[in-house]
């Protein structure tokens, strides 16, 4: 059952009824599904004009629904891993060999390492926090690598705030280059959002 509710009417083309499997591609689905699904239901063709009222579709449906830019739209947050408060790091380094983790940086004697499994890293820090840490690190990849592209520090912080979370930590936004911020999830999480380059 259609449920008719955004006629369109694009240069002159006749109304026809967007329902709401239409509205959910167009919002959530990329570019080729609203594409096809606007070809399928009236009759476009023109491969150009089609992205064009894609386009225009999706930041109306957006700004009607979802009071414009959807929450996290656009925030390439990088790397992520896990920082964990232990006890002692030899005892955690060698635990963690055992599922297949092997040293990646850090300095043992400093007390703290990064192990990584693949795509996956953990952080093993003895004596630095007192809880568990989600870390992203912008600018990075999995590997430590800089990225072509990414998101700087202080522009997730500002679109953080935006959304009303609550900085910790902030950054100095007045700056450029590596820095970092804090926020604590609902349930009292740290997440620090760490950029080194």
């Amino acid at each position: 059952m259609e449920i008719s509710c955004l006629p369109l009417d694009w240069h002159g083309r006749k109304h026809c009824g967007i329902g709401l499997w239409e509205i959910r591609a167009l919002v959530f689905g990329n570019a080729s599904t609203g594409v096809n699904c606007l070809s399928d239901r009236c009759g476009f063709t023109h491969y150009k004009s089609l992205h064009a009222i894609v386009h225009h579709l999706r930041l109306r449906v957006r700004t009607i629904f979802g009071g414009g830019q959807s929450k996290g739209e656009n925030m390439i947050l990088g790397a992520f891993s896990v920082s964990l408060a232990v006890k002692d790091i030899q005892t955690s380094m060698s635990f963690y060999e055992n599922f297949g983790f092997r040293v990646f940086g850090g300095d043992v004697s400093q007390n703290w390492l990064i192990m990584k499994n693949g795509s996956c890293t953990i952080g093993l820090f003895q004596g630095m926090f007192d809880k568990n840490i989600l870390t992203f690190n912008p600018g990075w990849d999995e590997n430590a690598t800089k990225l072509d592209s990414f998101t700087d520090v202080r522009e997730l912080q500002r679109q953080l705030k935006a959304n009303g979370v609550k900085i910790e930590t902030e950054a100095n936004e007045e700056t450029s280059g590596p820095a970092s911020f804090v926020v604590v999830d609902p349930d009292g999480n740290p997440i620090l959002v760490d950029q080194h380059v």
